[in-house]
């Protein structure tokens, strides 16, 4: 199929500039994206012809020959060959039209670049995280370098222009009918280099410092929550703003109770007689309230019973959670006599085999003898 004339494509006239070629083909690759146009192959076609006309006709050199010869001219040439930096290609994808700027298709990035977001953790135990608490950390966090005013370069001296990116702060690449915008690798973005650079900083213009913050923590936090405070990261170049500070919450383990979303689960002893009997007991939550709660009769080991609203709060509002306590049922193991001859009553009344009463070593030695032999220190 023969291919359509690139001004068509691009619905330019033949002395269209630079500017209005870009414009064009900004809103006609905006228009056929296949991003947008998901499952059409005809705007796939599209959009692959209006990049490659846009290709042709914002190069001088390929747009002069294709004025005198048309796309037989181009024939093996149009693509320009591949670029030299293909490493970072990903990088700005389609940048010449997506929040693009300036002529010829080259974004603008030189210019101050705002501060980097700095992560910390922040480590409660579950008693805080129930309760909300405030808690003053100190945070590393990059600030203006004090000898260069956080330009980076020595006192007396200036950056100077990137000559790889013109100061643009990125490089424009080709590959085949696809231009790729790239962060200049010279200045990072910057559009400058410093040649001189401070001794203080080295020619970063930030240097390390700590910056102590009190960090109010909400009733009902968990592990992984996140608490933000805008404008509290590092510094960016001068004249832009700072980079934002993030907290992550990480709540330690208790030794008693466990968390289960906004509920709470402990074990809680009771004797036998209680289990058997029933009635109230006695339970301490984790802020170390008493809670009285009324066991029912036949709660048998390992059955859990719930206090309402004793769990943990919801930080969103809300009501609270409950505290789901599983019940562990002690046997006594140093009975008295007199307990040990109610417990042999019980056995009977509920036709339950019991073992004997305990014999003392020399008694078990004795047995083992067959009950022969020297007279033990008790028959004496």
């Amino acid at each position: 199929m023969a291919k359509r004339d690139c001004y068509e494509v691009l619905s330019v006239t033949r002395s269209a500039t630079e500017v209005e070629i870009t414009k064009a083909y900004r809103k006609l690759a905006m228009q056929h994206h296949p991003d947008r146009n998901v499952g059409d192959a005809e705007a796939e076609v599209r959009f692959k012809e209006v990049t490659e006309a846009y290709e042709i006709l914002r190069d001088p050199q390929k747009r002069a020959v294709y004025d005198r010869h048309g796309h037989a001219g181009l024939s093996g040439a149009a693509g320009g060959g591949a670029p030299s930096d293909l490493g970072d290609l990903i990088g700005d994808l389609f940048g010449s039209f997506f929040g693009g700027g300036g002529g010829g298709g080259r974004r603008q990035r030189g210019g101050p670049r705002a501060g980097r977001d700095i992560q910390a953790i922040l480590d409660i135990d579950l008693v805080e995280a129930a309760t909300g608490v405030k808690k003053t950390q100190a945070v590393p966090r990059e600030e203006f370098c004090g000898t260069c005013n956080g330009t980076g370069a020595k006192p007396g001296t200036k950056p100077v222009t990137c000559k790889r990116c013109g100061g643009q702060g990125a490089v424009l690449l080709n590959q085949g009918f696809i231009s790729v915008q790239q962060t200049c690798r010279a200045c990072e973005g910057r559009g400058v280099v410093i040649t001189d650079p401070c001794a203080s900083c080295r020619g970063h213009g930030r240097v390390e410092s700590r910056r102590t913050l009190e960090v109010e923590i909400p009733a009902g936090v968990d592990t992984g929550n996140r608490i933000r405070y805008a404008g509290e990261g590092d510094a960016g170049d001068p004249g832009a703003p700072r980079g934002d500070l993030e907290f992550v919450i990480r709540v330690r383990e208790h030794k008693f109770f466990h968390r289960d979303g906004h509920n709470l689960v402990c074990q809680w002893p009771v004797s036998i007689s209680q289990a058997a009997l029933g009635g109230p007991i006695e339970i301490t939550t984790l802020t170390g309230q008493k809670v009285v709660h009324d066991l029912p009769r036949g709660t048998q080991t390992h059955e859990v019973i719930r206090v309402f609203g004793h769990g943990m709060p919801n930080p969103r509002g809300g009501r609270k959670g409950d505290l789901l306590v599983q019940v562990v049922v002690e046997t006594p193991t140093n009975l008295t006599p007199e307990q040990e001859e109610l417990l042999r009553k019980l056995a009977e009344t509920t036709k339950t085999s019991v073992a004997g009463p305990r014999k003392g070593f020399f008694g078990k030695l004795k047995d083992l003898l067959g009950g022969e032999g020297n007279p033990t220190p008790d028959e004496k």
